[in-house]
């Protein structure tokens, strides 16, 4: 049963969606999240994110990545360097291991999900929450943003 992987790529915390499925119906999904301290230098962040992302690939052999789109804020262009940054090695991870990698504006994601491209994260998080018909909540906000990732590659990117 083929395997898509979400990723919501974040330099303290990068959420990880897996769904596995066929003909958009999820048979198994599981999430997480991969996060690192402040405190540490911005190169043992990265390696950390690399190294659990790539211990997952390992793991689970997904068919297909699916990454949220980067993009920057002109007043924090900071953070859309370092989000850049996080985007490389995850685009990276999936090269390793031979994986194909669909890159997904956040708009388009909520609005392929929600209806509403404008959609917060908690209308995202409901909609994710009610295809996979579970009653309590995703946490945190950057696994079920992961999670509408792979729900997207599912729905789009049938294997």
């Amino acid at each position: 049963m083929p395997g898509i992987i979400g990723i919501d790529p974040g330099l303290a915390a990068t959420g990880i969606g897996l769904v596995r499925g066929q003909r958009g119906l999820v048979s198994k999904f599981s999430f997480g999240c991969i996060r690192t301290e402040a405190k540490d230098p911005l190169p043992e962040r990265l390696d950390r994110i690399f190294t659990r992302l790539t211990g997952v690939l390992a793991d689970e052999k997904p068919d297909l990545m699916v990454v949220e789109d980067i993009f920057s804020l002109d007043r924090y262009p900071k953070s859309g360097i370092l989000l850049g940054k996080v985007a490389g090695i995850i685009l990276l991870a999936g090269f390793r291991y031979g994986i194909p990698v669909k890159e997904i504006q956040v708009r388009e994601a909520k609005q392929v999900l929600t209806g509403n491209g404008n959609a917060t994260k908690q209308q995202l998080e409901k909609s994710v929450r009610h295809q996979l018909k579970l009653s309590n909540p995703i946490r945190p906000y950057h696994a079920s943003d992961a999670l509408a990732l792979a729900l997207i590659g599912l729905f789009r990117y049938t294997i």
